[in-house]
């Protein structure tokens, strides 16, 4: 199951909120760009970004998540790989991450959301506004933001082996390339 149209499908089919679709196209954004800077597979570091969470919404809890999603995976033909990679990005599965790939995943989960969070607090709502060094100075504010897990995102970049504004500042870039599909390009705040 290598095939992205089916992971949206299976993403879409789990997942209503848009804010969590969203979230699944920019750690995808972000996976995609890692697979090309690595030379590694970009559709199957792509699908293990877009549906690493596609049963959060019906199975939240850390005794459901990623364990039911890892079974309907299975059943639906998924590779060990992706399912092994999606079980990995949960600190408590106890799945340890060996592959760069899922080394990749994790790194870039938490740090895509709160990127997000950091676009959505500019005046113009975009991408193009977010600056590694602010993300850095956001990630010092406990109040901001306060559910993303900021040890995950510093210990993501150690565990990846990249300099942790390096991995911020690419993670930004890769995310600018669909701003307009995340509703961070600046045209929601002009055309309101």
């Amino acid at each position: 199951m290598n095939d992205p149209e089916a992971a949206w499908g299976l993403l879409t089919e789990f997942t209503q909120s848009e804010s969590l679709r969203k979230h699944a196209l920019a750690v995808e954004a972000c996976m995609r760009a890692y697979a090309k800077k690595f030379g590694e597979n970009q559709d199957l570091w792509g699908i293990v970004g877009l549906i690493h969470d596609f049963d959060y919404e019906k199975y939240p809890t850390p005794e459901e998540h990623p364990y039911k999603g890892n079974e309907i995976l299975k059943e639906r033909g998924y590779s060990d790989e992706i399912r092994r990679a999606i079980m990995s990005h949960a600190e408590y599965s106890g799945v340890s991450r060996d592959t760069p790939m899922e080394k990749a995943l994790f790194a870039c989960d938490e740090l895509a959301g709160f990127i997000t969070a950091c676009a959505l607090v500019k005046p113009g709502k975009s991408l193009a506004e977010v600056e590694a060094k602010s993300v850095r100075k956001k990630m010092k504010d406990k109040a901001f933001a306060r559910s993303v897990n900021r040890n995950d995102i510093t210990s993501g970049a150690v565990e990846l082996g990249v300099d942790l504004e390096e991995h911020i500042a690419f993670c930004i870039e890769a995310m600018k390339g669909i701003a307009k599909e995340l509703g961070l390009d600046g045209n929601a705040v002009n055309s309101a």
